[in-house]
């Protein structure tokens, strides 16, 4: 039996009682509380491909044990509260699991693109000062292992390497060993918002730039999102962005969580296995790189995924919006995601009948953005160079 078969994971904890304001693991535990036997995570149609490793589909209850045991992991190789690790992963249920696991214990999480390679990976780890990285065996037939190991090798500070998988190098520990061994070893947290929960980097002319997140700036990139496109309650949510910057992490751990429905995770990108799995549980939401949903709708979306009624695409180049294709599906509706590097976010349902973006302009923007008395997500500006500026509470 593999740890993804198991059932009996009923014990569920109450939210911690002393929340000054809500994490993410608060918002895992309050559905938790509520539908333990919900379907929470799924992994890639064809994870056995890029991993080597089985599909998992994993409930509510089931993913806290993992979680549980993964925290308590961290705990008992002597990592300490406010430590950082950083975590190589790619979009599978093991990176949304390591994540809350992580934040369960007051650990700060740095999420390395897949892309980064040793030298990346040494300039990170040395300028975090993390403590530990998690990474697996390998993806897409690339020894991620080997890559973690010989970059630890090189970062003084790093004390601990983790890893998903079969076939880990000496020195790696295993945390599916970890989690079948279900250790509840923890210690008291106090669910506080304001604790420090990611640092993701920004790539500028001088070099990487490291963007530190509390918990409530997570958590209002999730809301800016979700509110604006009208997310609803129990969404099953198909995620084919990748999840290792600030909008990727909000557009899929937070939005699931928000919603407290279904997160399928996609590895970027298979258009026949895209498909196929988004059908399979059918979805109704997709959460995309923009480009890829305007190619996706003039392909005949609506008919391809009958199920679908929500599409959430990110902009990495939101200059291109104003000038990009109208939305052509009147099922299915399409909200633009303006990102801003690392910096933060906005969104933009498009309502008009011609699917064109919705006109932006200066000042407060709400969210939703037509709803009157609805809560102040942002304010854009215009800056002195004629570029979009964004301030506010991420």
């Amino acid at each position: 039996m593999t740890w993804s078969d198991r059932s009996d994971a009923t014990d569920v904890e109450p939210v911690n009682q002393s929340i000054t304001s809500p994490t993410l693991d608060t918002l895992f535990k309050r559905t938790l509380a509520r539908q333990p036997e919900a379907l929470a995570l799924v992994d890639p149609l064809n994870k056995q491909r890029v991993t080597g490793q089985p599909r998992k589909r994993l409930t509510y209850a089931q993913a806290d044990r993992a979680i549980t045991a993964i925290a308590a992991h961290f705990v008992e190789i002597g990592l300490p509260a406010n430590t950082v690790i950083a975590v190589q992963l790619p979009s599978t249920i093991e990176f949304a699991l390591t994540v809350l696991a992580a934040h369960r214990v007051g650990l700060v999480v740095v999420p390395l693109p897949l892309l980064w390679r040793q030298a990346e990976l040494t300039s990170v780890l040395n300028r975090t000062a993390a403590r530990a990285i998690v990474t697996c065996s390998k993806i897409d037939g690339v020894s991620y292992a080997d890559i973690a190991m010989n970059a630890a090798a090189e970062a003084f500070s790093i004390r601990h390497v983790c890893g998903f998988g079969a076939d880990l190098p000496e020195g790696m520990s295993s945390l599916d060993e970890a989690i079948l061994q279900d250790s509840r070893t923890t210690r008291r947290m106090i669910e506080d918002g304001r604790k420090p929960a990611l640092i993701s980097f920004d790539v500028t002319s001088d070099g990487f730039r490291p963007v530190p997140r509390a918990h409530f700036g997570l958590i209002a990139g999730g809301l800016a999102m979700s509110l604006e496109s009208d997310l609803p309650q129990g969404a099953t949510i198909m995620s084919a962005f990748a999840p290792m910057s600030f909008a990727g992490i909000c557009s899929s751990l937070v939005t699931w969580l928000l919603s407290g429905g279904t997160l399928v995770m996609h590895h970027p990108f298979d258009e026949e296995t895209f498909e196929a799995q988004f059908n399979d549980h059918a979805c109704d939401t997709l959460i995309a790189p923009a480009q890829l949903a305007l190619r996706l709708d003039e392909q005949g979306l609506s008919e391809r995924l009958p199920t679908l009624r929500n599409v959430i695409g990110l902009w990495r180049t939101p200059e291109q919006v104003a000038s990009s294709a109208h939305w052509t599906s009147r099922r299915v509706t399409m909200t633009d995601v303006y990102l801003f590097g690392e910096a933060g976010l906005f969104g933009a349902r498009r309502t008009a009948e011609d699917g064109s973006p919705a006109p932006i302009k200066p000042g407060p923007h709400s969210a939703p953005r037509e709803a009157p008395g609805a809560s102040i997500a942002g304010e854009i500006l215009l800056t002195a160079k004629g570029t979009l500026g964004l301030r506010g509470p991420m």
